[in-house]
């Protein structure tokens, strides 16, 4: 029975009407990614790059979002063709691409993604889960029709190079990194600082006149709807791991007796 790939994150955002709202998935738990995957967001990242996400981790978390309604993107830990086969060969669709600095490393990631003459791509579609192991028909003619790629800019050399990795044929959009790239520019933990918000809002202006999409992290509901205001055409507004965090801090709040003897107000 002939079997057919999904629609890539390229065809959500050149179908959507507004912007995409994402989280991360940083637990490594497929019960958790699949908690995530119903919650009516428009898209996952699942990140293997801050995350204890190994292939095996990552195969079991796109096995437990698969059916849900939502677009699920995976970040490897580097810019490496050996790792970008590897996850393309799980059947990885949505490729986030960590620290890209250049027009070159944009087109090493682009290359990474597609089979011979185009790229670079290692050729084992019997063998993986991508090609549903030679169940999709002429996969190895139109995997590049099934792979979206999106470079992450965060640090200063791609903020001043993200005109021209914006033009890279197979760079289908760009997401920018406020924490790294206030890290580069010398404002270490300092993501809302002026200076980083126009870096990010140059990034985003770049895109929009190139016609391509870009996004941007951002946990703070106010900065988050000021880059929206700015053109983000996608976004990322939590974290599995965040969310469980801060949760579990305001019941330790709320319900633990403190060293002084003070009663929380629940009890």
């Amino acid at each position: 029975m002939p079997l057919r790939i999904e629609d890539t994150f390229r065809s959500a955002l050149g179908e959507a009407k507004r912007p995409l709202a994402g989280m991360w998935v940083c637990s490594g738990s497929p019960l958790v990614a699949e908690l995530c995957a119903g919650s009516g967001l428009d898209w996952l990242l699942v990140d293997a790059e801050h995350s204890p996400n190994g292939l095996e981790s990552v195969l079991a978390q796109l096995q437990a979002i698969h059916g849900y309604p939502v677009h699920t993107l995976v970040r490897p830990p580097v810019n490496d063709t050996v790792i970008i086969k590897q996850y393309l060969d799980l059947g990885v669709q949505n490729l986030l691409i960590p620290m890209v600095n250049s027009v070159a490393e944009a087109e090493a990631a682009v290359a990474a993604t597609r089979y011979p003459p185009l790229g670079v791509r290692g050729v084992g579609s019997a063998l993986a889960r991508a090609a549903r192991w030679n169940r999709v028909p002429d996969y190895l003619a139109r995997a590049g029709e099934t792979i979206s790629v999106t470079v992450q800019i965060e640090s200063t050399a791609a903020a001043d190079s993200v005109a021209d990795i914006l033009k890279v044929d197979g760079v289908d959009a760009v997401f920018v990194g406020p924490s790294d790239l206030a890290a580069s520019m010398g404002l270490l933990g300092q993501q809302e600082h002026p200076e980083v918000r126009a870096a990010v809002e140059h990034c985003l202006a770049a895109a929009k006149a190139a016609g391509k999409p870009a996004g941007v992290n951002a946990f703070n509901p106010d900065t988050a709807r000021h880059y929206l205001d700015h053109g983000a055409d996608f976004i990322l507004v939590g974290a599995d791991v965040a969310l469980l965090a801060r949760g579990s801090e305001a019941l330790a709040k709320q319900y633990v007796q403190k060293a002084d003897g003070d009663t929380p107000a629940s009890y």
